[in-house]
């Protein structure tokens, strides 16, 4: 009898979004990998609108996905070149309250994290300027505008946990492909904080100390960020409940109107194969980081894992080079996934890397190619 995770089908994003809201009255969050073109913005707004309409028009979600990003409009201002500023969108209910929230510090403290430029918030105006240095009104790359727009929603995030006024209506934060135009590095130091504000979200409670979580659906195409967030809540921390949550992989086969969601809760999870695929691209591409000894050493974790070993030498044994690759992962691979470090792996890194990884996958036969054409891989190891 096979031990598959069982596949769901769907007609409709309409249908899934009520699975996902079914699914979050026994658990604290969803998380949810699924490729690009998938449909999951669109779900996201299904899940908004299901809200809606449970509430008799009153919104209960409060989400982050492409349309979040679109409540912000540059002025570059072509007569003159010289007043160039982002135009924040007032009339969104995401900017509620947000003169009171006093959020410059907060948002501050998350972008010095990221970033090296400063703003200051026009609230009269609804205008954002940004400069570095000396330099004023300074326009900056979309990479830079995504990772402002996120810290700005981190920051009301902290004020929804904190039971703000403004923001007593959510229920549940839908977060839909945060990193879009973000680097692997800052995509993982993102990843991290955003896994230890959803534990706090699922360790919330009232002001009579009784629980009160705000539920999250989490979905994204980045495979390493949907690791990163798997591995960093799915860990105990001291003083905290863990976190309940459930992990999907969501496909649309062939691009048509059926969707099909896999539980990957149980082993192997279905997204480490999808990180191999990544991975694998990352070789052929050359973009290789010295985070990516992290994502591979976590990888190799689980098969060993999952044929009741612990330790990750049971996946190199007995090739010619084990000992040289067993040194290298265990030297490279660094803690917490080198947050800060964005450094780029030198040329013989990137042979030894591109090594250790052909012989695990001709060892495994991960059959990565055909992951976007089926509905599910192979029971694979």
């Amino acid at each position: 009898m096979s031990n598959k995770p069982a596949i769901h089908r769907y007609q409709s994003l309409r249908s899934l979004a009520n699975k996902l809201r079914s699914d979050l009255e026994g658990v604290q969050c969803i998380l949810l990998f699924a490729y690009n073109r998938t449909g999951k913005t669109r779900l996201s707004m299904d899940f908004k609108e299901r809200g809606k309409k449970k509430n008799r028009g009153q919104a209960d979600s409060l989400y982050f996905n492409a349309f979040t990003e679109d409540l912000f409009i540059w002025h570059n201002d072509l007569p003159e070149d010289r007043d160039r500023h982002l135009k924040i969108n007032s009339e969104s209910k995401f900017f509620y309250g947000l003169k009171d929230l006093a959020l410059d510090e907060t948002i501050a403290t998350y972008l010095s994290r990221y970033a090296e430029f400063e703003f200051d918030i026009d609230y009269e105006t609804w205008t954002v300027r940004f400069r570095k240095g000396e330099e004023e009104n300074i326009k900056i790359s979309r990479g830079e505008e995504n990772i402002f727009i996120w810290c700005l929603f981190m920051s009301i995030c902290e004020r929804v946990l904190d039971g703000h006024e403004s923001y007593r209506w959510v229920k549940y934060l839908y977060i839909d492909d945060p990193i879009s135009s973000l680097d692997d590095n800052n995509a993982i130091a993102v990843a991290c904080d955003l896994a230890e504000m959803l534990r706090k979200a699922s360790n919330r409670k009232d002001d009579q100390g009784k629980a009160a979580p705000i539920k999250t659906v989490f979905s994204s195409h980045h495979a390493l960020f949907f690791n990163v967030m798997c591995n960093e809540l799915s860990r105990r921390k001291e003083g905290l409940e863990s976190v309940k949550l459930k992990r999907y992989f969501l496909h649309r086969p062939n691009g048509k109107g059926v969707y099909t969601l896999r539980a990957t809760d149980d082993t192997p999870f279905f997204h480490h194969v999808a990180s191999l695929s990544e991975l694998q691209k990352a070789v052929e591409s050359g973009h290789l980081y010295t985070h990516h000894f992290n994502a591979l050493r976590s990888i190799l974790e689980k098969t060993a894992s999952f044929f009741g070993h612990t330790d990750i030498n049971i996946c190199l044994r007995d090739l010619d080079d084990e000992i040289l690759y067993n040194r290298a992962l265990n030297l490279l691979s660094h803690g917490k996934y080198a947050l800060y470090e964005p450094v780029k792996m030198m040329d013989d890194n990137k042979e030894l890397f591109g090594r250790i990884l052909e012989a695990f996958l001709n060892r495994y036969k991960f059959d990565l190619p055909k992951l976007v054409e089926d509905i599910a891989p192979r029971n694979t190891p």
